[in-house]
């Protein structure tokens, strides 16, 4: 047998043990063990949105409230380390470069995926970091399946008998655009910037032609 036959069956031997390893690994880990999740992935291809009710820090808070404003809806926690700082800062940001006559005409909620952690004060607490009349909201474990379900969501607590209350949440981080009847018209991405959210909140007020 020739060198390079030998070399492509070392090689493959390689892979196929890396593979398995990390094959392994994963239905190790504690999200893979049906004993420690917490939360199932919910995903819709096609999200629904709709009208729901949650539980804000000054009492219940409906999205039909506000069917004369354009409204940006971001799923997340408060624990959260680095991803919904940054959506909600640069979401934030652009809501606060716009005139008073356009901010009147927007809303942003803010929706926790960890209900058992995010009271509604802290929920309060929180938002207002941002500076931009953001409101946190809150629900039955229930209510927020309900709710993410309906809008496309996925999210999963990491959560262990060793790790109770100091868990991580996955979850998706997309930006939903609420038009002003209520109904869900665009997803924005992670890593939308504030240039694009200001523009995205500008082309939505725009009178139609």
């Amino acid at each position: 047998m020739s060198w390079h036959k030998n070399w492509r069956i070392i090689l493959l031997i390689l892979l196929l043990a890396v593979t398995g390893y990390f094959v392994v690994t994963a239905e190790k880990a504690p999200f893979f063990n049906s004993e420690y999740a917490t939360a199932q992935l919910q995903l819709s291809e096609a999200p629904t949105g709709g009208d729901f009710t949650l539980d804000a820090h000054q009492g219940p808070v409906s999205l039909s409230q506000f069917r004369n404003q354009w409204v940006f809806i971001y799923f997340g926690y408060t624990f959260c380390p680095d991803i919904c700082p940054t959506n909600l800062g640069n979401l934030s940001l652009a809501y606060r470069r716009l005139s008073e006559a356009q901010q009147s005409q927007v809303q942003i909620l803010f929706i926790s995926v960890d209900p058992e952690r995010d009271t509604p004060a802290k929920l309060a607490e929180y938002v207002n970091f941002f500076n931009s009349d953001i409101i946190g909201l809150t629900g039955s474990k229930a209510d927020i399946d309900n709710i993410t379900q309906r809008y496309g969501v996925v999210y999963a607590l990491h959560k262990t008998p060793d790790n109770d209350k100091n868990y991580s949440v996955d979850h998706s981080a997309f930006t939903y655009l609420i038009n002003p009847e209520g109904k869900l018209v665009k997803q924005l991405p992670h890593g939308t910037n504030p240039k694009q959210f200001q523009h995205a909140i500008e082309q939505a007020l725009q009178p139609n032609p």
